[in-house]
């Protein structure tokens, strides 16, 4: 017995509408759409969101601010301490290590995180590296070889932080 046996029984199962088949179907004539009109027709209806003609709400309100999520970088993670199970015993871990362990979708930048203890020096070659996963990196003893160059902001691309720099010094 499995679960789809258990409920609703066949006697219990609603049946269809099936309208457009004469008057003693119940659901003859108009069909269920009333006498005439826009939504009585062929594709009729409005879409989503009309008004009426009134200006609708998603142009009433204010827009603001800047949504970065067209242009942010999607990275797969990857933890130190799943890198040092995973390849026990190895001295260098190439990107296409990764992939081919299944540890990152291929194609995808690869960003390493701190999370997890390295105990043996490890060559790792990855898109980027988390500040923490760096330092434990080189506290083991390894190399971090980032394929991805930071970018360095210009000077005063954030006001905040020029003017406060500037109060500083």
């Amino acid at each position: 017995m499995d679960l789809h046996d258990l409920y609703p029984f066949p006697e219990e199962r609603k049946a269809r509408k099936r309208v457009g088949r004469g008057s003693g179907s119940g659901w003859g004539c108009t069909s269920g759409k009333g006498n005439k009109g826009q939504n009585a027709r062929s594709g009729g209806g409005v879409r989503p969101g009309f008004e009426g003609g009134q200006m609708p709400l998603q142009r009433r309100l204010p827009k603001r601010g800047f949504k970065n999520h067209p242009f942010r970088n999607r990275y797969s993670v990857v933890n130190l301490a799943l890198l040092a199970a995973r390849f026990a015993g190895a001295t260098a871990i190439s990107l296409e290590d990764i992939y081919a362990r299944g540890l990152a979708d291929a194609g995808s930048p690869v960003k390493v995180l701190g999370d997890g203890e390295l105990s043996a020096p490890l060559n790792i070659e990855a898109h980027t590296f988390s500040a923490s996963a760096l330092r434990k990196i080189d506290a083991a003893g390894g190399v971090a070889r980032a394929l991805e160059e930071k970018t360095e902001r210009k000077p005063g691309f954030n006001k905040f932080k020029a003017a406060c720099a500037g109060a500083e010094g």
